[in-house]
């Protein structure tokens, strides 16, 4: 494979792409929502079950990715994950009711769940430890982008066209992708897991189960009629689950994904850590475009010209990021970052009608500029002491987390929204602004519990990852 710069910028952008895509997707959806469900008939607040459904069928079908990419090659993975995610974006474009549209979300997790830890594992078997800052620097551009062109185009979408195109836009730079693909990412090589170890198909069975049922059950309870036990027992049989696959995973010569890896504390800390960082992270693209529509009365386009402040500041990351992670300890940076984004999410529980217009766009363009400085860092530093041997599990179980994390903070996002209105007695499909700020201000605290867990990084983590030049 080529070493040129060029050819080192190229690759991270190309493996990247699935980032573009589901950024792309997603800040377009959460734009089109009181729109979506006003032509569905139901509630703002139950189109999350299309948000939640993705991401918790990423979550179930990430683990699968490190076995497929062992058995068939990370680069056919990785394009036929993009035509399958694709193929169910132009369904989800054809949906006529909130179950056909969750069910196409349901089969674009299935392709959302090959793309990105693959890309990821292309990426690091790819990459010296002394490039691996310039190339997830390059790595987070495009999905940066597709953050800064999804309020954009959702709001230009849903104002003067259906909100099912919404759905469409991204299939042609899907296209660009797996040609690009196809030409950079050099050919697969052998398979390195033995013909023996099969698919750990209980393994996949227990997490498929664990995960369903405490999302699920947690997610289920908003919704009034829903039976306390049966809820309950969703949640404790997901959690019983999850305990069982953990004991399988001990006694398993070639399990689904290694949780053995969490031994490592850089990645323990990045995954288990960060996870809260991550569950707020999740939580604020939904609750924003609906805050700006619902609670303070914009229009779709107004909302997305606001909430692309957002991706303006994660983009704009990309400028000090590198420098900054070669002159401050990881330490340092992981929890000033977390803390700033913290500050700034419990801001957003001030906003109001009478608020200005140009500072809420600035605290925005602080949040995202802080919470990317967070996750660049975390991304980067998580996975100096992975072999790369051991890099298909560590990528996967990354993903599954990450997906995880952002399948709950929609659940506690919509869960406190729900909370605060009903508690406020008003009209079951008006929502204010204060029903909002409630949920807000605890997502900020929970995004304290990052800053918390980053103390446990040493000063010297990550420093075999500067550059000495």
């Amino acid at each position: 494979m080529s070493n040129s710069a060029p050819h080192q910028r190229l690759l991270p952008l190309v493996v990247a792409c699935p980032l573009f895509l589901q950024n792309l997707d997603s800040s377009v959806l959460n734009t089109a929502v009181p729109v979506i469900a006003q032509d569905l008939q139901i509630r703002p607040l139950d189109v999350n079950l299309a948000i939640t459904a993705y991401l918790l069928s990423l979550a179930v079908f990430l683990p699968a990715s490190a076995w497929l990419s062992e058995r068939l090659g990370p680069k056919r993975v990785f394009c036929i994950a993009i035509v399958v995610f694709t193929v169910a974006s132009v369904l989800c474009a054809s949906a006529q009711s909130l179950t056909q549209l969750v069910a196409w979300r349901v089969l674009q997790g299935v392709g959302g769940a090959m793309m990105m830890p693959v890309g990821r594992l292309l990426l690091l078997r790819s990459v010296q430890p002394a490039q691996m800052i310039q190339a997830m620097v390059w790595f987070t551009v495009p999905g940066a982008i597709g953050r800064l062109l999804g309020p954009l185009i959702g709001g230009v979408v849903v104002t003067f066209a259906s909100w099912r195109w919404i759905f469409l836009i991204g299939v042609p730079f899907a296209l660009v992708g797996v040609g690009a693909a196809l030409w950079l990412i050099e050919r697969d090589p052998a398979p390195q897991t033995p013909a023996a170890s099969g698919f750990d198909t209980m393994g996949f069975v227990l997490l498929a189960s664990g995960l369903v049922g405490v999302v699920g059950g947690v997610d289920m309870s908003r919704h009034p009629g829903m039976a306390p036990a049966g809820l309950v027992a969703m949640v404790v049989v997901g959690g019983l689950s999850l305990w069982a696959y953990a004991r399988h995973c001990r006694r398993t010569a070639h399990p689904l994904i290694d949780l053995s890896i969490l031994r490592l504390v850089t990645y323990r800390v990045a995954i288990l850590g960060g996870m809260p960082l991550r569950v707020a992270i999740g939580a604020v693209p939904f609750l924003l475009p609906m805050l700006m529509q619902l609670g303070l009365g914009m229009s779709p386009m107004e909302s997305g010209l606001m909430t692309v402040a957002v991706a303006i500041g994660a983009l704009g990351t990309r400028t000090v990021i590198a420098k900054l992670m070669n002159a401050t300890r990881f330490r340092t940076l992981l929890m000033a970052t977390a803390f700033a984004t913290s500050l700034i999410y419990m801001a957003y529980a001030l906003f109001e009608p009478g608020t200005p217009r140009v500072v809420m766009f600035g605290v925005m363009l602080l949040g995202g500029l802080f919470n990317s400085m967070a996750m660049v860092s975390l991304n980067t530093v998580g996975y100096t002491q992975v072999p790369r041997d051991r890099a298909s599990h560590a990528t996967s179980l990354a993903s599954m987390s990450q997906q995880l994390s952002g399948a709950l903070g929609v659940v506690l996002g919509a869960s406190l929204v729900t909370f605060t209105h009903r508690w406020h007695e008003e009209p079951a499909t008006t929502l204010q602004a204060r029903d909002f700020g409630p949920a807000f201000l605890v997502i900020g605290l929970i995004t304290l519990i990052s800053v918390l867990a980053f103390r446990r990084l040493r000063d010297d983590d990550g420093n075999e990852l500067r550059d000495k030049s």
